[in-house]
């Protein structure tokens, strides 16, 4: 591999540059099939450092791959010159002007955030891909994407009227409309100079090019239809072509914007861009989910739904709807979907009132009725249909759930044809699968004659390589028949851009080609794409016939091993989302905006060292270890992630094996036996609250252990909840008709006394009986530094003693969710094997008290009538676990028993304490940056009499750490209002 010096450049460059391993290693990879470690990363902070590194590239015979959030399918991003990301820097909106519907920013600022920052004045941005909420608009110019709604708003290229940026001189130009008049003038000016810059050579390129009629000819014979809105097959000359310079009966001016959208990086390096904008949508939406029995059908529909004029039609097949259904998050979604369509056809319709919403919708759905096309036909409003369009969203990331090495790949998913050659093409596309005996999954955009096609293929086999090569090979030969484009929207990359000669023709070809030697004469930006790719079966992510060792692991990973479950990560960037869109995944992430901090990232370390290191215990990896550091252990992942990547299971197991060569550090040591050190110094509590809460001892305290000295300690109760209920009430507590045990766990026995016993008081009150069983501690600080045989041991003993006790009539209630979800999160996969049937059968009947008294009240076993009546705000931040395994809305239903009680979730995923992650010295200030994304913000806006409630012990840590506020156990919040 070739390597390079980068000490020239480090001289006068103010951004950061990394050529380390682990670095190379984050940017080998993006969304597609690819991996090719680059030579280095560098994050330019402004336009000077880009000049300074055009000027590197030229001299040191290399090339820049300009990349913003990584999201891309053909390889666009992946390449052995310099990654250049903009996407911490280049993030500036700088003017909107509403009046001519515009607006002049930079790359790196993310679809979804720039159209909240539209909204106010009416406007927004329309492409939308399936990755908005964190893809950057220098990426979709890039690619020209386009998304759902193209049917109305068209793709990158329609909105994209001026460009500023450099040439791969260094030279600063700016591309925008030309009249005729103006064009003829200046090539005029350019015939006349007897030196021409870069810039005049690619003008009069252009105008020698396609004035020639025989070029006409071809280009307008070769190029895809012109039917097909989605184009993205080499450069867009057939574009320039059709403007009024080179085309009499053209009203449409020349513009090198219409090249540069869906170049890739490869002619220019832009740092700025004006966008065409576009009114709000009509006010009233319905999504109609024509439910069709096979793919064929609704095909067939979408030509009916077309005629309705819909503002999207997207479509889903039984594959991607089955992948649905392992997805906590998505099967939420689907609460509309009824029986296993075959496909379903989602018809959006935008108006300006529901009466006309649902007529059409009525209407449509008579015709197609009629047609025998669809049997059931939900009508989606208001918030229903962003769960509809985030289950089609998901499409991409769920598809890497498939357990094992078989995987769902973008090879030939990114082909259009004219909507009406829609069903013949993909009959023949079916028919060419099953003579090779593979089968795909369809979904996306319908409307526009697009459908992602992913066929099913190991490519880790050489059978699989062979079949990679093969359908790419007879798809690029299908869609050229139908005079298609091999690519809607994703791009050509290194993917496609070996058949671009066959799908536009040799002389076509060679058009572009010298069209790229002209604006890049040294293949300064992002060689190798498009034109002169390398074989695309070439640089893969996996190598045919590659051995990894069997792994032996703590955790059971349900038909994998551990490599396959990171594995599952196809760098779709969900991770990548910001706290702007909602959600928790990933904290860090959202604190730093690093791609060293993402899931992603985290899953490509795990997938490289555990693939290609060399040593006996693959896991002994400072490389690893180094950026799994900032994974909080939320869980977040394990239900955003569309692939369901568990990542804290990953850094749990991780830690495990590391610290098996490398030992256990002294600070994990006592963070995993808190209970134990909790124990005995509930003895002498007086003398430990006198350490803790004295500022002066405690800050040297912390120093001592490795916690940061800002950081206030969990002060220990006079006595523990365990005792107090034993001198209370013995063994039993109450004589009521309904029994239920309760798991007093570590954190609330020795710290949140009051609140159990409140707890406790709580369900007297509502008439049950407390039995608190014999059982250990729940493992949960084991668990969070890695020491797994001390949590195993623990979880066996637990599933021993209340596997015969626990059942669906009397459930083992928990008060502190990390503690009480272990038995539904970890323990079926840590117990032994022996025990992992009865751990599965007792988690169905753990809850928390919220569950509960949720469940009971829909049983009409507790209602309101003994609470107090009276007006008060609840703001409620959701425990990152609980959210991640259970679900907040029995929370906020629970608090919802007192009459007058209005309960509002606040939107901050995690609280960036995370157990003992927020104490650790190192990460306090991420913890804290963290808080202060949404929930301290929040929390400080609040008015005294608002109540703040926070069912994790440490969320009302760090909210008090944070804010100086009080925040209390939702059980606290109800006992408060008993009558």
């Amino acid at each position: 591999m070739k390597s390079i010096s980068f000490e020239s450049l480090r001289t006068n460059f103010k951004g950061e540059i990394f050529d380390d391993q682990v670095m190379r290693t984050l940017y080998a990879t993006d969304a597609s099939a690819y991996r090719e470690f680059p030579l280095g990363v560098v994050f330019p902070k402004d336009h000077k450092d880009i000049e300074q590194l055009i000027s590197f590239a030229n001299e040191n015979n290399t090339t820049l791959i300009p990349r913003t959030a990584g999201t891309s399918l053909a390889g666009q991003v992946v390449g052995s010159g310099i990654i250049v990301d903009v996407s911490k820097t280049f993030t500036e909106i700088f003017e909107v002007n509403k009046d001519q519907s515009w607006v002049r920013l930079q790359p790196a600022v993310v679809r979804d955030e720039l159209n909240m920052y539209l909204k106010p004045q009416g406007l927004f941005f329309g492409p939308e891909t399936s990755t908005a909420n964190r893809a950057m608009v220098g990426g979709m110019v890039g690619n020209n994407s386009c998304g759902s709604n193209s049917v109305i708003y068209g793709s990158a290229r329609e909105h994209l009227m001026e460009v500023q940026g450099y040439l791969s001189d260094g030279s600063f130009v700016t591309f925008k409309d030309i009249s005729k008049t103006d064009f003829t003038d200046k090539i005029s000016e350019i015939k006349s100079k007897n030196t021409l810059s870069l810039e005049d050579k690619v003008y009069l390129n252009a105008f020698e090019t396609l004035s020639s009629k025989e070029v006409q000819e071809e280009i307008r014979e070769q190029f895809p239809k012109r039917s097909i809105p989605r184009r993205n097959t080499g450069y867009a000359i057939d574009e320039l072509l059709e403007t009024e310079v080179f085309n009499e009966n053209s009203t449409e001016r020349f513009n090198f914007c219409k090249l540069i959208a869906g170049s890739e990086g490869t002619l220019m390096f832009i740092t700025e861009m004006k966008l065409h904008v576009n009114p709000l949508p009509p006010k009233f939406q319905g999504v109609v989910a024509v439910h069709c029995e096979t793919i064929d059908d609704s095909l067939k529909a979408n030509l009916i739904a077309l005629k309705y004029k819909p503002s999207a039609v997207e479509l889903m097949d039984h594959y991607i709807l089955e992948c649905t259904k392992a997805n906590k998050e998505q099967m939420a979604n689907r609460f509309f979907v009824e029986g296993d369509p075959g496909a379903l056809l989602c018809v959006e319709i935008s108006r300006d009132s529901i009466e006309e919403v649902n007529k059409l919708a009525a209407e449509m759905e008579a015709e197609m009725r009629t047609a025998g096309f669809g049997y059931h036909f939900p009508i989606l409003f208001g918030d229903d249909i962003k769960k509809c369009w985030t289950l089609r969203k998901a499409g991409l990331g769920l598809l890497s759930n498939l357990p094992g090495d078989e995987k769902a790949v973008a090879v030939i998913e990114d082909t259009a044809v004219d909507v009406n050659d829609l069903p013949e093409f993909i009959r023949e596309f079916n028919e060419i699968l099953t003579k090779n005996n593979m089968y795909s999954v369809h979904y996306a955009h319908a409307s526009t004659g697009e459908l992602h096609l992913r066929p099913i293929i190991n490519l880790k086999t050489q059978e699989g390589k062979g079949q990679f090569r093969l359908i790419a090979e007879e798809i690029s030969t299908l869609v050229k028949k139908y005079k298609g484009s091999l690519s809607g929207e994703h791009g050509d990359g290194r993917l496609r851009g070996e058949f671009i000669k066959q799908q536009i023709g040799e002389k076509n070809y060679a058009l572009i080609k010298d069209l790229k030697k002209i604006w890049d004469p040294n293949n300064v930006f992002n060689a190798n794409k498009i034109v002169d790719t390398p074989p695309m079966d070439e640089f893969l992510r996996y190598s045919a016939g590659q051995v990894t060792p069997d792994f032996e692991t703590m955790f059971r990973f349900k038909g994998q091993d551990i490599l396959q479950h990171a594995e599952q990560c196809n760098g779709s960037g969900d991770c990548r989302k910001s706290h702007l869109s909602g959600g928790t995944m990933c904290p860090s992430y959202m604190a730093t905006k690093s791609e060293k901090d993402t899931t992603r990232a985290r899953a490509n370390i795990l997938r490289e060292t555990l693939t290609q290191s060399d040593k006996l215990n693959r896991f002994d990896s400072k490389e690893i270890k180094e950026v799994l550091d900032l994974c909080l252990v939320c869980k977040a992942c394990k239900s955003e992630c569309p692939s369901n990547v568990d990542m804290a299971k990953l850094k749990m197991e991780f830690m495990y094996q590391y610290q098996k060569e490398n030992g256990v550090p002294l600070r994990s040591k006592m963070i995993g036996n808190y209970p134990k050190m909790s124990a005995l110094a509930s003895y002498i509590p007086w003398a430990y609250n006198f350490v803790f809460k004295n500022a002066p001892l405690r800050k040297i305290a912390n120093t001592v252990v490795g916690f940061h000295p800002d950081r206030t300690m969990p002060l220990l109760s006079e006595t523990t909840l365990r005792a107090w209920f034993k001198k209370n009430y013995g063994t039993k507590a109450g004589n009521g008709d309904r029994k239920v045990f309760l798991f007093i766990d570590e954190f609330t026995n020795f710290n949140d006394v009051e609140i159990g016993k409140k707890a406790v008081d709580l369900l007297l009150k509502l008439g049950y009986s407390i039995v608190v069983p014999n059982h250990a501690d729940s493992g949960r600080s084991y668990l969070s530094k890695g020491m797994l045989d001390e949590a195993k041991v623990l979880a066996d003993k637990n599933v021993g003693l209340l596997s015969e006790l626990i059942n669906e009539n009397t459930p083992l209630l928990g008060i502190e969710p990390s503690a009480i979800l272990t038995f539904r999160d970890e323990y079926p996969e840590l117990v032994s094997a022996v025990l992992a049937d009865q751990a599965v059968e007792l988690s169905k009947n753990v809850l928390m008290l919220d569950e509960f008294l949720a469940k009971e009240m829909d049983a009409k076993r507790v209602d309101g009538s003994k609470f107090k009546a009276e007006k008060r705000l609840v703001k409620l931040h959701g425990h990152c676990q609980q959210k991640a395994v259970a679900s907040m809305v029995p929370t906020k239903k629970m608090l919802g028993l007192p009459k007058g009680y209005e309960v509002q979730l606040i939107p901050s995923g995690c609280c960036g304490m995370a157990g003992s992650f927020g104490y650790e010295k190192e990460h306090y200030d991420i913890s804290m940056k963290i808080g202060e994304l949404v929930l301290f913000p929040t929390v400080r806006q609040q008015p005294e009499e608002v109540i703040i409630a926070a069912p994790g012990t440490s969320c009302r840590h760090q909210i008090h750490d944070g804010t100086g506020k009080h925040a209390k156990h939702p059980i606290e919040i109800l006992w408060e209002a008993l009558v």
